[in-house]
């Protein structure tokens, strides 16, 4: 492969065109921010994987604020509360009125990000896909540069800052130099056989299950696609569940006392996610700043990962714009202060959610002495129900 001269020149490189690097992109655009996005998958590929799906409510407003909510206020489901079941009994938590009126939204990354790349080519901004970036330089000099292979060409992209956005196996964070960064990681003994399934909810709002046989989650995506997952040993493999299993470990941690019945459709996807936990710091080097999964990963039992890439994404254009339209530098040193208390606080959550729905194979019957405690407090307490509620639906900036 030839490699060609430096012949590109931007403000802002962005790496990735998941929802972090396309917002991005977004919000810069409608400042008249000049900005390119490279995304290593082809576009079909990005626009179909099927990721996250529950909104936070500061989520959906940020989309809404920057006019590319359209289609999510027409096809996502609001909803208002979510169930936590356990012993065949279902319990409520009324997310809306516990949270002072707010609530999550339904609708699934892949459409987040179709919209977005909608939304982008309907402005003609700058958006390559199957361009792989490989190398990134001069990060902490006055014009830092990537170089990317497209078309069969190497290319040179010089900019003013780089934005980060390729998740946890992207080339972003390991340009930072390894003394320069703390990393903070947990791997759980959990993880999630999920599968797509082509059949209508058998439920109105997520059921969260515990079960002595594991954890179960009753999801959604549309009025014909349900979403579901259970737990397995974080070194299990797909192989070990075939759809028969699934169904059956489905049918029996999710049963209720009262007759309800799990509706079964045809498996059009089936993944399994090992769970993880990650965060550096900073989140930021030089002229390089890292958004997403690029700078941390939470376990999907809290619902926190595409929602804490958004909020990240709303501190660094607010950095950005302060740079570029008012000369003030002091929100791009301050980012990673800015997101690095909420993804905590994510992390808090999600690890406290983790713990109290997910057996031990270990047959600690302490813990599950624990477990039953938590469950039984949430039942019984509104204060127990409200601090969930808040933490679900997204907390206020802080």
């Amino acid at each position: 492969m030839a490699f060609a001269e430096p012949e590109g020149r931007t403000q802002v490189g962005i790496v990735g065109a998941g929802p972090a690097g396309l917002l991005l992109a977004h919000l810069l655009h409608q400042q008249g921010i000049d900005s390119v996005v490279l995304e290593r998958h082809s576009r079909g590929y990005v626009e179909e994987r099927v990721r996250a799906g529950v909104l936070e409510q500061n989520t959906v407003d940020l989309l809404i604020e920057a006019d590319v909510g359209e289609r999510m206020r027409q096809e996502g489901l609001v909803h208002h509360g979510i169930e936590i079941r356990f012993d065949g009994e279902g319990h409520r938590i009324a997310l809306t009125e516990l949270s002072g009126g707010r609530s999550i939204t339904v609708y699934g990354q892949q459409k987040v990000v179709r919209d977005l790349i909608d939304a982008r080519q309907g402005y003609g901004g700058p958006l390559h896909f199957e361009a792989e970036v490989t190398e990134l330089g001069d990060l902490d000099g006055e014009q830092p540069w990537l170089r990317y292979s497209l078309d069969g060409n190497m290319h040179t992209l010089r900019c003013d800052f780089i934005a980060g956005c390729d998740g946890f196996h992207g080339v972003s964070r390991p340009a930072i130099p390894a003394d320069r960064v703390q990393v903070f990681e947990r791997a759980y003994p959990h993880g999630w056989v999920g599968i797509l399934a082509e059949v209508a909810p058998s439920t109105e709002e997520l059921i969260y299950a515990y079960h002595d046989r594991g954890f179960a989650l009753h999801s959604l995506r549309s009025p014909t696609l349900s979403r579901l997952y259970v737990q397995c040993d974080a070194d299990d493999e797909l192989d070990n569940w075939p759809d028969e299993r699934v169904w059956e470990e489905l049918h029996a941690r999710l049963a209720r006392n009262d007759g309800w019945t799990l509706k079964e459709g045809p498996v059009v996807e089936k993944t399994l996610a090992r769970m993880h936990a990650f965060v550096i710091e900073p989140m930021q080097y030089g002229r390089l700043f890292l958004a997403g999964d690029a700078a941390h990963i939470v376990p999907p039992t809290g619902a926190k990962g595409l929602n804490l890439a958004v909020a990240d994404i709303r501190h660094l254009s607010r950095a950005l714009i302060a740079h570029y339209k008012q000369g003030r530098d002091g929100l791009l040193e301050g980012y990673s202060k800015a997101c690095l208390p909420r993804i905590w606080r994510a992390q808090q959550f999600t690890s406290w959610m983790t713990r109290m729905l997910h057996p031990d194979r270990s047959d600690d019957a302490f813990r599950k002495r624990l477990q039953r405690a938590e469950l039984e407090y949430l039942a019984r307490s509104e204060r127990a129900r409200m601090t969930l509620a808040e933490n679900y639906v997204g907390m206020p900036e802080l």
